[in-house]
């Protein structure tokens, strides 16, 4: 049950993070591209690839931490299935070039970023 209660708090803390963040990062911007969600995916795969290899240093207490803060935390705050929304909408508006800018550019920057995140965490 704790394990639960774990998530279930860090992943409301994350999609409330999530969504009031986007929303920010949208009333920026008059642009098609989703800015808001780019953004999140992009700092969540950084947070997580941190959390696995920061967390590792806490032994038996690591699994309570990588439950909280990346099962829950980062769970609830990257957006794929909004990403997966958003790019069906673009194709659906005939916004080709902005569609394969946002899908090239979540998943290499994503990459780029959960990578960076574990090179940080290794560090700390």
């Amino acid at each position: 049950m704790k394990n639960i209660l774990l998530i279930f708090i860090g992943g409301g803390a994350g999609s409330l993070m999530r969504y009031f963040l986007s929303r920010f990062i949208n009333s920026l911007s008059t642009s098609h591209f989703p800015f808001g969600t780019f953004v999140v995916n992009v700092a969540g795969c950084f947070l997580i690839g941190f959390i696995i290899f920061y967390t590792e240093r806490y032994g038996e207490r690591a699994d309570t931490w990588r439950l909280l803060l990346a099962t829950g935390l980062c769970g609830g705050f990257t957006t794929f299935s909004t990403f997966s929304l958003e790019s069906s909408e673009l194709i659906s508006e005939q916004h080709i070039l902005v569609f394969l800018l946002y899908t090239a550019g979540s998943i290499l920057l994503g990459l780029l970023a959960t990578y960076l995140g574990l090179l940080a965490g290794r560090a700390a």
